[in-house]
């Protein structure tokens, strides 16, 4: 799967991210969907490495999955970096 399909995977991750981690994003959509695309292309990377295939299909169940772990790694991850700065 091409990088151009990794970042449509991204921003689909990205609003599925928002849905599934509303209060831990801050910033809105814009980063929602920024931290998909970052969560997708980590998810596809760390899969090539585990699992050594690099021709993941974009219709691949295990492509959503991985794309879908990344997203929500890369925002918890922004989440706790951010959120220990925040003020209430």
């Amino acid at each position: 799967m091409g990088f151009l399909a990794w970042i449509v995977l991204g921003l689909i991750v990205g609003a599925i991210v928002k849905a599934v981690m509303p209060g831990r994003v801050g910033g809105g959509w814009v980063t929602s969907l920024v931290l998909g695309v970052v969560g997708a292309i980590v998810g596809g990377w760390i899969g090539s490495m585990l699992f050594g295939r690099g021709d993941l299909a974009f219709f691949d169940l295990g492509t959503w999955i991985l794309a879908i772990v990344g997203g929500l790694l890369v925002a918890g991850i922004y989440g706790a970096v951010t959120g220990r700065n925040r003020t209430t």
